[in-house]
């Protein structure tokens, strides 16, 4: 089964996208995360019944069986969950000033790949710790 990279994303009206990382030309968009990654289940679909010979871009593993994985861009991941994590508290988890981590979440700055892997870390060890909870 073939892994087909997909990059979730919001508009500054709010809009989700959710985009083939390697076929940006593959799309869907949605009022929420889970809609435009449906829509562009559909596009998928619509693009395998046209067939090589009518759509536009046909890549090969369309004709296989295929998963979808979603990947984030910071700037969408921050502004998503901002109701959840806060600047403040991933800034305790990263050590990342909380002014740095709005500034990525606004589009004020982009992150180097060095601060991008320091917040993920710091996402997946919540996580993990998360996952530890019992009541």
């Amino acid at each position: 089964m073939k892994t087909v990279n997909i990059t979730i994303s919001i508009a500054k009206d709010g809009f989700y996208c959710a985009q083939c990382t390697d076929y940006p030309a593959l799309f869907g968009g949605g009022v929420t995360p889970e809609t435009a990654i449906e829509e562009l289940r559909e596009t998928l679909r619509i693009t395998r019944e046209d067939g090589r010979g009518k759509a536009f871009i046909y890549p090969d593993w369309l004709d296989d069986d295929y998963e979808l994985t979603p990947t984030w861009d910071v700037e969408s991941f921050l502004r998503y969950y901002s109701g959840i994590i806060t600047p403040t508290a991933l800034g305790k988890l990263s050590g990342i000033h909380p002014k740095q981590l709005w500034s990525y979440m606004h589009g004020r700055s982009k992150p180097r790949k060095t601060q991008i892997d320091r917040i993920q870390a710091a996402v997946h060890q919540l996580g993990r710790q998360l996952m530890e909870v019992s009541f």
